[in-house]
């Protein structure tokens, strides 16, 4: 007897903002090739505002994993139960989420290998790191038995209200900088982003600081001592208004960070600044115009990890330090 059509999904991915926006493009696979199909999509708490107004979901699931974890994550399961899924797509590889994939009820389940759960998968791929493949098409590998083998790009959708905000903003030409991120090694020096900024002031009409509410001393920091003619917005614009002003830049500097995602999934002009991290991990950026920059020492230590670190393991930072100001100005064009 032929199955049921597959009519609602869920795509699970509760890791960082950057995870969560490569993982939209599944949901625009899925939307592509189930368009009457349902489909919500499972994040931890802080990232849903990413996802406000998406036109192809139902619902956005948030999981607060700061707060009573294991409680929340019981009510999870059991919210999902309720909604009886025909399919689960889970592209977060640790035991919590695995765990909420197999007690799912869901027919198909599909996940990494490398998730401890996923012997209870019905579905498994296997998943390959550091091999110059993207995030997003090792994502897509997951849901390759439903859909096809091409490759769609993450995508976000910034409301008419999250342009109205910082239209201000987007008179005459401008510059977007992002010098933070959550690990110190993965942050081009504050010297060298206030040197830079002070090279270009004349170039742009308008320079833009992003960030978090968390970054705005650092952001503060660098306006000032650049000369003040850079405006500090990290934490003044939502993920969705910051994303709006990134599409409307003649071009946008960034660390491996969130907001090379975000200019990513808005197709927006990007530099992305690599120290610590490389490209070939698969996190690199997929605007049609874009630019990696990196040091062009050759230094044993590097990769220091997959991830960031607090600080340099050896002490010099030379993956940072070495990468001079002239390739960001190079990646201008006015």
């Amino acid at each position: 007897m032929a199955q049921a059509p597959l009519q609602s999904f869920l795509v699970i991915q509760t890791a960082f903002i950057g995870d969560a926006i490569l993982a939209t493009a599944v949901i625009e696979k899925l939307h592509k090739h189930y368009p009457q199909a349902h489909i919500d999509f499972l994040v931890r708490k802080g990232n849903e505002s990413l996802l406000t107004g998406h036109p192809f979901l139902r619902e956005v699931l948030i999981w607060d994993k700061k707060q009573g974890k294991i409680k929340n994550l019981i009510r999870i399961i059991q919210s999902i139960r309720s909604r009886k899924y025909d399919c689960v797509i889970n592209l977060h590889r640790y035991t919590s989420t695995g765990m909420i994939s197999a007690f799912s009820g869901a027919r198909i389940i599909a996940g990494f290998n490398k998730n401890p759960i996923s012997f209870l998968f019905t579905h498994k791929v296997k998943h390959e790191f550091g091999s110059g493949i993207h995030e997003i098409e090792r994502n897509q590998k997951v849901i390759e038995f439903l859909t096809d083998h091409d490759t769609e790009k993450p995508r976000l959708y910034p409301t008419l209200n999250d342009r109205e905000r910082v239209q201000s903003y987007q008179s005459g030409t401008y510059c977007c900088l992002a010098p933070t991120s959550v690990w110190f090694t993965k942050q081009w020096p504050a010297n060298l982003w206030i040197q830079f900024i002070q090279s270009i002031q004349n170039k742009v009409d308008h320079i833009y600081l992003l960030g978090a509410p968390g970054d705005h001393a650092t952001c503060e920091m660098i306006r000032t001592q650049s000369g003040g003619k850079a405006i500090n917005l990290a934490g003044q614009l939502t993920f969705l208004q910051s994303a709006a002003l990134l599409q409307g830049a003649v071009m946008n500097f960034v660390n491996d960070s969130a907001p090379m995602h975000l200019a990513s999934a808005t197709n927006a002009p990007v530099t992305a600044i690599y120290c610590s991290t490389i490209p070939e991990f698969g996190f690199g950026p997929l605007s049609a115009q874009s630019h990696i920059v990196q040091t062009k020492e050759l230094l044993d230590c590097r990769p220091c990890g997959s991830h960031g670190h607090r600080s340099c393991p050896r002490g010099h930072f030379r993956c940072a330090t070495s990468i001079p100001v002239e390739a960001l100005q190079k990646c201008l064009t006015v």
